[in-house]
């Protein structure tokens, strides 16, 4: 283990990055709108490694699902097009070459280049698309109430307040009043991707930003109280369209082609795209190379772990990993008996459906699975995120479980079978006290490598709105734009769960295989 360890240790020695600072600000239009100045977005440069001439062929990264990516699909064909769940992964892709450039919103542009001093940002911008809430299709009355809200707020300045005051980049704490809710008011349902600073983002475990005060404000307005759905950007249509969301904020910006999916209040904010791309090496200063390695870790501790508590959203997704790995593991084992028994079953109809649900749930993708349960077949139950992922790791565990309880049941010797009868046990008693004992020994190891298996595909929950232990880790970067140190800090815990629950079946295998 410690040398496994001392491994995560050098690679985060091998990847550390410094931080840098930017002082460029957005400059307001009016009161319901913000976009970037030629000249902030000069300032905020650097004399960048390329200047965006060649971006025809170049390779640009963009977030799956946003305009970026519709942008540079239509106008630059003959590009390679590199696409990403997160942002913060194509940030990390143009870090390491990967990528020549990456189109965003400007408000994260900025916040990326201010913590990665290799990072500039070219002045053009691409896109000013208004960004605006968007409802289930065919709620028009609740379109209407929100545009109300939302042109009284232009009407009176507050709107143009809030957009203020969030905008701020003068490195204090974001601030914002909230107008409260009762807690028995009824549900406003808003799904969101949480990893937008500073439109919508985690700060001290809780989800706020500019979007989230506008909703909450707008939720207040109409009697109503926010409830949360934090969800990878990509599947928030999927959220809307299936009923577990009423609405999406996001900096969520208005196509045709999303007309189709869904309704748009008016537009509350303006947001360029822009690109960012890597700075030359004569830019980006000597201040944090000078700092030594451990002073490079201790910051990061420092940022990535205490400031905010954000140890908490760590210890919170450790928490789910560990009950959907658990509950799932238990449940899976018992269907995969049940499935088991119908396998081995003589009767040709059992038989058969037992053998085409394990074909389907071996031969169907995990996260497809996962999507396809929770926005289609549980969507309208009203069950929880976190009890579709447990029914859904189950249902994909009990497949494999049951075809590894049927080979070892099967690899015992046939004469131990006959052995028990001629002594005079029933079949029951035969297979209870002879045939399973030995079939445990046997399927114990491969068990081991199943459940750890479960525990570490667990991963995908955050397209459900769970925070595991990979959610958290995203949520920690999209603060920070610390590309590594959150990615090592989760897989060192995953190794040591991994290594746990290894121990612990192996243990159990020692019991078992000593028990008479």
């Amino acid at each position: 283990m410690t040398t496994h360890i001392i491994g995560f240790l050098f690679l985060l020695a091998t990847l550390f990055s410094g931080c840098g600072d930017k002082d460029a600000k957005p400059t307001h239009t009016d009161g319901s709108s913000v976009v970037a100045s030629e000249k902030n977005l000069a300032k905020s440069d650097g004399r960048a490694t390329k200047d965006g001439s060649d971006l025809e062929t170049a390779r640009i990264g963009a977030m799956t699902g946003t305009i970026g990516e519709f942008y540079v699909e239509e106008h630059f064909l003959d590009a390679k097009h590199l696409l990403f769940d997160d942002i913060n992964d194509a940030i990390v892709a143009l870090r390491s070459k990967q990528v020549d450039y990456v189109i965003t919103a400007y408000t994260t542009a900025l916040l990326a280049s201010k913590h990665n001093k290799d990072i500039g940002l070219l002045p053009k911008k691409y896109i000013n698309e208004p960004a605006a809430v968007a409802v289930r299709k065919g709620n028009y009355e609740l379109v209407e109430k929100m545009n109300a809200v939302i042109h009284r707020m232009k009407e009176d300045g507050s709107l143009a307040d809030l957009i203020e005051r969030w905008l701020e980049q003068d490195g204090g704490e974001y601030d914002g009043p909230k107008k409260p809710a009762g807690a028995d008011a009824p549900v406003l349902k808003v799904g969101v991707a949480a990893n937008r600073e500073p439109m919508c983002f985690v700060r001290r475990n809780k989800i706020v930003g500019l979007d989230c005060e506008l909703i909450e404000t707008i939720a207040a307005d109409m009697g109503m109280r926010v409830e949360y759905m934090d969800m990878k950007f990509s599947a928030l249509i999927n959220a809307i369209e299936s009923g577990r969301a009423e609405v999406i904020i996001s900096n969520f910006t208005v196509t045709e082609e999303r007309r189709e999916k869904v309704l748009f209040t008016e537009d509350y904010f303006t947001n360029p795209q822009i690109m960012i791309t890597l700075k030359g090496a004569d830019d980006m200063g000597q201040d944090d190379d000078a700092s030594g390695f451990f002073v490079k870790i201790k910051k990061s501790f420092y940022n990535n772990l205490i400031r905010e508590n954000r140890w908490k959203l760590i210890v919170e997704g450790l928490k789910a990993t560990l009950i959907i790995t658990l509950f799932a593991a238990l449940l899976g084992t018992i269907i995969g008996a049940l499935v088991c028994a119908m396998r081995m079953s003589r009767n040709r109809l059992i038989n058969g459906i037992a053998r085409v649900y394990i074909d389907i749930m071996r031969g169907t993708p995990l996260l497809v699975m996962l999507m396809i349960l929770f926005y289609v077949v549980f969507a309208s139950t009203g069950l929880s995120a976190m009890i579709v992922a447990i029914i859904t790791f189950a249902l994909n565990m009990a497949a494999y479980s049951s075809e590894m309880f049927r080979t070892s049941i099967e690899s015992v010797d046939p004469g131990q079978k006959e052995a028990g009868l001629s002594m005079g046990f029933t079949k029951v008693r035969t297979f209870i006290y002879i045939i399973l004992p030995q079939a445990v020994r046997k399927v114990i190891p491969i068990y081991k490598g199943e459940v750890i298996s479960l525990l570490k595909m667990t991963s995908i929950v955050g397209y459900i709105a769970v925070v595991d232990l990979t959610k958290a880790s995203d949520i920690i970067r999209s603060r920070t734009f610390d590309a590594f140190f959150p990615l090592i800090v989760v897989a060192i815990i995953y190794f040591l769960l991994s290594w746990l629950l290894g121990v612990g079946i192996d243990y159990i295998n020692q019991k078992v295989s000593s028990a008479k």
